[in-house]
């Protein structure tokens, strides 16, 4: 048996309490994603992964001049050399900077499958090459050497590595820049070269230029994949925060495409730019959906013609088609228009830091700055050196018969070194150079060279000087090098911002189209199902439809999915659509396809954004958002927390939908209706009790949306909530239970009592596994819908419910089969009779 190790018999055993070591280790893993992998250095725009390939990449020789490499080789280097990581990361970073439509400026440049737009993954490393991009080499690794630039000691300290490489551009800002650290991120978007120079020539020479200049100078990003930015507020707050969001959209003109033999030429958008880091293969795919929804409508086909030339995607329109409709829809609903958030964080010292866009140029101005002074003073370091050595040559050669004779007489190499250096006043240095100058300097024309070399070099020596002492000499030599570069690397802007007057005319063409629109708007009804569909009909449809369904009341029938609301709406109104997690979103009735013919219609959660698609969200409630004395929401949880909410809270949904209300943890919204200030509300529980009590600002105030809600009636021991109705004094209500008996309640025979209390057992029952199911206020043309836990479904029409009193079991107007229950209800209206909510 081995031998069990006491850990706690030597050493000092340092008691710390658990929740200080924990926050220690945690700061120092996140610092260590922060600083080490995730956030590029303000200076060359890098992350340690980039630096290090890039590194690796110059240490092999790979320069553009030379042969292209097997990336293999070079992820094999990084790995074993600098990067202790996994080499699929390490190949996903260096395939991104080989891509030029990921890279504004690729800095480096590759052979073989790189991926494309379509989000095609690029061959395996073994199969593809690639080598330094032009720009790469010289505008990063041009100067690279400890003269420059701090090295650090690797992972093992076998080999060094430098801690940022002497860029001569701003690449954070010419290549952007993406990454998500701990508690924070960063995400850069790219810009031209030419502008980024000219703005920080610009800042050399006006380090107070106002920012409504510099703006002018450097309009906003230039993307790789072109696209328009709309407007410029988003850029406006980008570069004057560090943060804002950009509005991007993709490239689309309408064309007259042939129609084939037979038929005519027809009308088609034609895309040719997709806005940055959108996928075209999955766009294409998105809108397709959307068109077989019918969520887009007036497109008959979509082909994507895209090869080397460039990217087009042909979108087919039929003929009564609004090509201008169409491509407005398809900015909203699909990715062609998009928003680029900008967060502009960078490491600056070591430290993430959000700067606008002056203090990025800044930075790099700084340590553009410093590395020209640290060059230059070893640039003249080795000037002097030299000048020294060829000083000494000369003036060897000036007395070549005494050297001669000194060497001829010397009994050996120090003898000859030691009288040098006494007879002329040499240094080692030069007395060492001297003795291993080779016999061809004694000509003539080496004499010439060596004169010509120490008078250029006596000239460069000055300038250094010259560079070194005088700060406006060093900045004038930046520029030129600044100019340089534009010339040698420069292009056309690829990205078009639209004009704040191009902006407004786009505007006010929507407008109109919006009032054409509204002019045309067309009366619908809308049916919801029990399987979570929505049919969209005429009315003379509708009606149709009604006649033919046969509906048998008062018996359980299976069922495949059945109409349980049905709703009168017109085109330009909205749907308000609350979740069973408290989120409340905004649907427009246009946005819901026609139904055709026998159809079930459209899956209700296909309208939802996708963030409500993804966690399929059960639809707790729709009705229409009405648009002028509204009344307000009531929202009832399934543990009893009730709460009134303004609907105007609601209107200005976003694509993530609003917090109607904050949930505790296993709790859920159940039931959601209107009230109105001079009506009361009832709540019943499945143990028979009924509550009322007035909604009013005592007994129901009126709360935010991030509210919890109050408790709405006192439970006892295993009872649930089953619903609440608004209602009047002069009304009534309708309860059932799972065991099918039924009975009406005048709403005066309820005593009025204050929220929270235990309410009036207003339902008696005859057997004791029976349970209240729901209520239901009645009104002229109220059916209930009730569905049982065998997928069966029976309606009944308030008609048949017969008046009783609380001390009363009802009515059994509804037989189920042995084991069946039912288990809910749906309260509905006919279109003419819905009350006005």
């Amino acid at each position: 048996m081995a031998k069990q190790l006491n850990i706690l018999s030597s050493g000092q055993v340092v008691p710390t309490a658990l929740h200080t070591e924990v926050q220690r280790s945690y700061l120092e893993y996140a610092m260590s994603v922060i600083v080490g992998r995730a956030l590029p250095d303000v200076r060359d725009g890098l992350k340690p992964v980039h630096r290090r390939i890039l590194y690796a990449m110059h240490e092999l020789g790979l320069t553009p001049d030379r042969p292209y490499r097997k990336c293999a080789r070079v992820v094999g280097d990084v790995l074993g050399k600098y990067h202790p990581h996994g080499d699929q990361a390490v190949y996903d970073a260096l395939v991104r900077m080989v891509q030029d439509f990921s890279s504004r400026y690729p800095v480096l440049a590759g052979h073989g499958n790189f991926g494309s737009v379509d989000n095609d993954p690029p061959a395996a490393m073994r199969y593809t090459e690639t080598r330094l991009a032009s720009i790469g080499n010289e505008a990063l690794l041009a100067e690279i050497g400890e003269a420059t630039v701090d090295f650090i000691g690797n992972f093992d300290n076998s080999q060094q590595e430098p801690i940022v490489l002497p860029a001569q551009l701003p690449f954070l800002l010419l290549n952007g820049c993406s990454g998500i650290a701990v508690g924070m991120a960063t995400n850069i978007p790219p810009h031209h070269l030419g502008e980024i120079v000219d703005g920080l020539i610009a800042l050399i020479d006006r380090p107070t230029l106002p920012d409504e200049h510099l703006l002018e100078i450097i309009p906003g990003p230039d993307f790789p994949t072109g696209g328009e930015i709309i407007g410029t507020e988003g850029i406006r707050d980008a570069y004057l925060t560090g943060r804002g969001s950009i509005p991007v959209r993709g490239i689309a003109q309408f064309e007259e495409i042939p129609g084939g033999r037979g038929r005519q030429r027809r009308s088609a958008i034609v895309v040719t730019e997709l806005p940055f880091q959108v996928n075209k293969a999955a766009w294409i795919e998105k809108l397709a959906d959307l068109v077989n929804q019918g969520r887009i409508q007036g497109i008959s086909d979509i082909r994507d013609e895209s090869d080397r030339d460039g990217m087009r995607v042909v979108i087919e329109l039929k003929r009564e088609a609004n090509a201008q409709k169409i491509l407005n829809r398809m900015y909203k609903m699909t990715p062609l228009q998009t928003n680029f958030g900008t967060i502009m964080l960078a490491l600056v010292d070591g430290q993430p830091r959000q700067m606008p866009l002056r203090e990025v140029l800044q930075q790099f101005l700084q340590f553009r700055e410093e590395t020209l002074t640290r060059q230059y003073n070893h640039e003249l370091e080795r000037v002097e050196t030299r000048i020294h050595l060829v000083h000494g040559l000369l003036s060897a050669l000036a007395n070549l018969d005494e050297v001669i004779d000194i060497l001829r007489s010397a009994p050996d190499g120090t003898t000859a070194k030691l009288t040098l250096q006494n007879q002329f006043d040499f240094s080692d240095r030069q007395a060492d150079a001297i003795l291993s100058m080779p016999l061809r300097r004694l000509t003539g024309l080496e004499r010439q060279n060596l004169q010509t070399e120490y008078e250029s070099l006596n000239r460069r020596r000055e300038d250094l000087r010259t560079l070194l002492g005088d700060r406006r000499e060093l900045l004038k030599a930046l520029k030129k090098e600044l100019r340089a570069l534009k010339r040698q690397h420069g292009d056309e802007r690829r990205t078009r911002i639209q004009s704040e007057a191009e902006r407004a005319a786009e505007s006010r063409r929507i407008d109109q189209l919006q009032e054409e629109e509204a002019t045309q708007a067309e009366e619908v009804v809308l049916e919801f199902t029990s399987r979570g569909y929505v049919q969209r009909r005429s009315p003379r449809a509708f009606e149709k439809a009604q006649e033919q369904r046969d509906v048998q009341e008062a018996t359980l029938h299976d069922y495949d999915d059945i109409p349980l609301q049905a709703i009168a709406a017109t085109t330009k109104q909205t749907l308000l659509v609350l979740t069973s997690t408290g989120k409340a979103f905004t649907v427009n009735v246009a946005d819901i396809p026609p139904t055709p013919r026998n159809s079930r219609g459209t899956a209700f959660i296909s309208l939802l954004p996708p963030s409500a698609q993804e966690t399929q969200e059960a639809i707790a409630f729709y009705d229409i958002l009405p648009e002028h004395n509204a009344p307000d929401l009531v929202l009832l949880t399934q543990q009893g927390r009730i709460k009134r909410l303004a609907v105007s809270e609601l209107v200005s949904s976003t694509s993530r939908g609003l917090t109607a209300l904050k949930l505790k943890e296993g709790d859920e919204l159940k039931y959601v209706t209107f009230a109105r200030p001079d009506e009361q509300m009832v709540v019943g529980t499945s143990g028979g009790r009924v509550l009322r009590f007035a909604v009013d600002d005592e007994q129901l105030p009126m709360m935010t949306r991030t509210a919890q809600g109050n408790t709405a009636v006192r439970m006892r021991k295993g009872e649930t909530v089953v619903g609440c109705v608004a209602v009047r004094p002069n009304q009534a209500v309708v309860l059932f239970t799972q065991h099918g008996y039924f009975k009406r309640l005048a709403v005066q025979d309820l005593r009025l009592a204050h929220r929270g209390d235990l309410g009036l057992q207003a339902m008696r029952f005859a057997l004791k596994t029976d349970a209240l199911v729901g209520l239901a206020a009645l009104q002229p043309g109220l059916h209930l819908t009730l569905l049982s836990d065998a997928q069966r479904a029976a309606q009944f029409s308030s008609d048949t419910v017969a008046k009783a009193r609380a001390t009363e079991t009802g009515d059994r107007l509804l037989k189920a089969n042995r084991g069946e229950k039912v288990i809910a209800s749906i309260v509905s209206f006919t279109p003419q009779d819905a009350p006005d909510r």
